[in-house]
């Protein structure tokens, strides 16, 4: 729904780009195949990336759609015989380049997750990474490097830490902070800091103290996100 709310049609999507399989991440791909399917006017397969195991993920996802699949199938003389998925896994360092634009995908650190990415967007100059859920490492260096926009999930630490739950307080050992998002992008050169999906929610009007601890440790932008947010290079 956000993405339609920006003109992005699931029929339009180039490929979706999964950075690993924890279901908050994950729980609208049905939605984007069925969307897609039943939007297209011809058959318009859409093409899926992620870390090993994708393969595996799609086609269960897909075998948890059978029902519906063939009840519209069964309504629909036009539907052609189903939606259709190009999956491909990437390894890390594995590089994708089309119509100027080059993607690198980097191993992430979000164990026992595993294997997570991150993705390095270069086009026209301009560099988008974008994280996922993560710890400091190597890998979120790599894609950090000078980046022009750097979006990280994030969560505060010393909110968590209050919290009487033991699974609630599990989260975190493998996200990084807000802390930890801003010595992140101030060791690579970053020069727009997006923070999102924050654990716990923000607090309307309460978005500066999230801010406040990626500024006190990075000089750039530091954004708070919210839903239709447009951030440019």
């Amino acid at each position: 729904m956000r993405a339609a709310a920006v003109k992005a049609y699931a029929p339009r999507l180039d490929a979706l780009f999964i950075t690993h399989m924890h279901s908050d991440h994950t729980t609208d791909f049905n939605d984007v195949i069925t969307t897609r399917w039943i939007m297209s006017a011809r058959p318009n397969p859409l093409r899926v990336y992620g870390p090993v195991g994708v393969e595996q993920f799609a086609d269960r996802t897909m075998a948890a759609l059978e029902f519906d699949i063939g009840y519209r199938l069964a309504h629909h003389d036009d539907l052609g015989d189903g939606p259709k998925l190009d999956v491909s896994s990437l390894n890390d360092g594995a590089e994708l380049e089309e119509d100027g634009l080059r993607i690198i995908a980097a191993a992430t650190d979000h164990s026992p997750v595993h294997p997570t990415l991150g993705y390095r967007l270069e086009f026209d100059g301009k560099v988008v990474a974008i994280a996922g859920d993560t710890v400091p490492c190597a890998g979120l260096d790599l894609i950090c490097t000078d980046a022009d926009i750097y979006v990280q999930t994030v969560i505060r630490s010393d909110l968590i830490e209050k919290s009487p739950s033991t699974r609630m307080r599990d989260v975190l050992d493998y996200h990084s902070d807000v802390a930890q998002a801003g010595e992140t992008a101030a060791r690579n050169r970053v020069k727009k800091l997006v923070l999102n999906h924050f654990v716990p929610p923000p607090t309307p009007g309460k978005e500066a103290e999230w801010a406040a601890d990626a500024t006190a440790r990075f000089s750039g932008v530091v954004l708070v996100a919210d839903d239709l947010l447009e951030v440019s290079c």
